[in-house]
């Protein structure tokens, strides 16, 4: 899986997240990390649709590829397009950029050749995004972030981490707090991985921690991603995400939401209208097999919460800063004929 053709520098500590490899999708098993850097292949849509749910992809732009790549998978295994599209769409319902992806590529007249325009235009996407944000990261920052926003959850660079990464760049030494983020740890396993890769200093702090090292002047600024990002600008994105923009507002710290224009969805006027994912209550309830809850005992699972538009300090997106979202932020630099999201 190179990263050369997705525009990635061949040299980049992290290879691309998801590749289209002639006739089978190839990406990386996040499921194995940190402990292993493992590449799995989905040769048909029933198992890249699997391997979606299972998280061994995840992340709103790498699921926009991965849609997209489910599509193309489609049409070279000769399955009913309209089916493709019900089953990839089914896994993840909050993440806007999954739908974008398999819209997309289904309106084209070369599925496959679209979905690899969508890899290539999202790193350099991702590019553009985290150029735009390093400008609101002061020289040696602490920057708390939460979940995975990096080039794993996307097909390569990133999005909130892409917007530190930027930054270290360009010489302004940030460090990072990252959050554990139960009951999947994506910023444990995840995030510092990453960060590790990229020589960016990462301490893992509990979830329950953050409100501390707020409280003692140690976060200079909050970056996340979204999964999906509403009309008025309310953002899903994942769970303990809407605790950290109130603590963050209490304490004064400025909160970035950063993503590529492909999360914003006109067609959802607001938060309230975003369908939040259930997902299996034993990932709450067991870590590594181990039951850590009592039987019997009632879990709920919402992987997703969402940040009213009033808590955010500013959206970070491929097009620049934005105080707020408008229908011009989705369209700047695009071709509508391409991009079903209104």
């Amino acid at each position: 899986m190179t990263g050369a053709a997705f525009g990635i520098d061949a040299e980049d500590p992290i290879p691309p997240t998801i590749a289209w490899a002639g006739d089978h999708v190839r990406l990386i098993d996040q499921r194995r990390l940190p402990g292993e850097l493992r590449v799995v292949r989905a040769t048909t849509v029933d198992e890249l649709a699997s391997l979606i749910s299972d998280l061994a992809v995840r992340g709103a732009p790498a699921l926009g590829a991965a849609g997209a790549m489910g599509i193309a998978l489609a049409v070279v295994t000769g399955v009913d397009l309209d089916a493709a599209a019900v089953t990839l769409a089914a896994t993840r319902p909050t993440a806007v950029n999954l739908a974008w992806g398999i819209e997309r590529a289904r309106a084209s007249a070369d599925p496959v050749a679209e979905a690899q325009r969508i890899a290539i235009e999202d790193v350099e996407r991702n590019r553009a995004l985290g150029a735009h944000g390093a400008t609101v990261v002061p020289p040696g920052a602490r920057v708390l972030t939460h979940c995975n926003a990096g080039a794993l959850a996307c097909v390569g660079y990133g999005t909130a981490l892409g917007v530190i990464r930027a930054a270290h760049e360009q010489g302004k030494h940030p460090s990072v707090w990252a959050d554990e983020t139960r009951p999947v740890w994506q910023g444990a396993r995840l995030t510092a991985w990453e960060l590790d890769r990229l020589g960016i200093p990462v301490t893992v702090i509990a979830d329950g921690a953050a409100a501390s090292i707020m409280q003692r002047g140690d976060v200079d600024l909050v970056v996340v991603g979204a999964d999906r990002i509403a009309a008025n600008g309310d953002v899903a994105n994942k769970i303990g995400t809407y605790g950290l923009a109130v603590l963050a507002r209490h304490h004064g710290v400025p909160f970035y939401v950063a993503a590529p224009s492909s999360t914003i969805d006109h067609r959802t006027p607001d938060g309230s209208s975003i369908v939040i994912e259930d997902r299996d209550p034993e990932e709450v309830a067991a870590v590594h097999g181990h039951r850590m809850i009592p039987d019997g005992t009632a879990v709920e699972n919402k992987a997703f919460d969402v940040t009213p538009a009033a808590l955010v300090t500013a959206y970070v997106t491929e097009t620049g800063v934005h105080d707020q979202i408008t229908h011009q932020i989705t369209h700047q630099g695009r071709d509508p004929r391409r991009d079903r999201i209104h």
